[in-house]
């Protein structure tokens, strides 16, 4: 089947993301930390930088769903990380480019896609199999089936802060009715791989640009892609509307994949702040300290950087 060429958007937005962690630590720990954006045709840096700790130990490495992990040893005592970048972006929201809304049937699918249709851990689709057809079996598959089912998640599950887990699954999170951004994911994950449509879990900074968010959250946001027709394309049951400006971190089958951090050892964080915000193009820089005065978006009206 012919791929439609997808052309890179024109990068209008000016975006700071970043991350400040502190990890204590009283023996022997090593972290996986997963903080930098990966390559994407919707977003570019202009500038980064990547603290780890005073000089600690450490080995990157691109993992086997293409994310830049670094495998860290610690120190004794207080580890400070500190990930800081500029990031332009193009102020078209989510799938503007969707063209194909058709899937591929499974003997078409790239080998390293179908894994993505599969039960993993947090997204026992397995389970949801007779759930999925009652509900979605009679949509049309492909574009309109995932939309649905996003909209029968982002209706019939409470979005509930601090409510996050790391041991509930997908089966279980429909059991229990609400959940946070991460719950949301993989819900919607397993449903679709029970048509299988691949879907795979997606970590990044999504900034408030054209949605105000009056309680002012900044944290690192979940969500979900399905390949259609040759590419991938994001579905978020959290808001379930396109949105502008996500800067994608890492993905993988679930968020064990999709971690900031893994922690191997005695350690444990004692400080997490994370920004992702709008700003004039030229105004800020890496490492400057974080000042929300300069912040544009957090508003309807989406502001673009002047031309050149």
């Amino acid at each position: 089947m012919a791929i439609t060429p997808i052309q890179s958007p024109v990068f209008d937005v000016t975006v700071r993301v970043g991350c400040s962690l502190v990890y204590e630590v009283t023996g022997s720990a090593m972290l996986l930390l997963n903080l930098r954006p990966c390559p994407n045709r919707n977003h570019a840096v202009v500038f980064e930088a990547f603290t780890l700790g005073n000089n600690l130990p450490s080995e990157q490495f691109v993992d086997s769903h293409g994310n830049n992990v670094y495998r860290v040893k610690l120190a004794p005592g207080r580890n400070l990380f500190r990930h800081d970048a500029i990031m332009t972006l193009s102020s078209l929201p989510d799938n503007h480019d969707l063209t194909n809304t058709f899937p591929d049937q499974p003997e078409n699918l790239p080998a390293d896609v179908l894994r993505y249709t599969l039960p993993s851990r947090y997204c026992d689709s397995d389970k949801l199999i007779d759930f999925a057809w009652k509900n979605f079996g009679g949509v049309e598959h492909g574009w309109p089936r995932v939309q649905a089912i996003s909209q029968w998640v982002h209706n019939n599950l409470e979005y509930r802060f601090m409510s996050g887990r790391s041991d509930i699954s997908a089966w279980e999170i429909l059991q229990r009715g609400y959940g946070v951004c991460r719950d949301f994911a993989h819900l919607v994950i397993a449903l679709n791989r029970t048509f299988n449509l691949p879907a795979r879990y997606v970590t990044g900074h999504l900034p408030d640009i054209g949605f105000p968010d009056p309680a002012n959250h900044m944290d690192f946001h979940a969500y979900a892609e399905v390949y259609l027709g040759g590419q991938w394309f994001t579905t978020d049951a959290r808001f379930h509307g396109p949105r502008i400006g996500r800067i994608k971190v890492s993905c993988g089958q679930d968020a064990v994949d999709g971690a900031f951090s893994t922690i191997f050892g005695g350690a444990n964080l004692t400080f997490f702040e994370v920004w992702a915000y709008q700003v004039a193009r030229g105004t800020v820089g890496v490492g400057d300290p974080l000042d929300f005065t300069k912040r544009l978006d957090n508003q309807w009206t989406v502001l673009t950087d002047p031309a050149g």
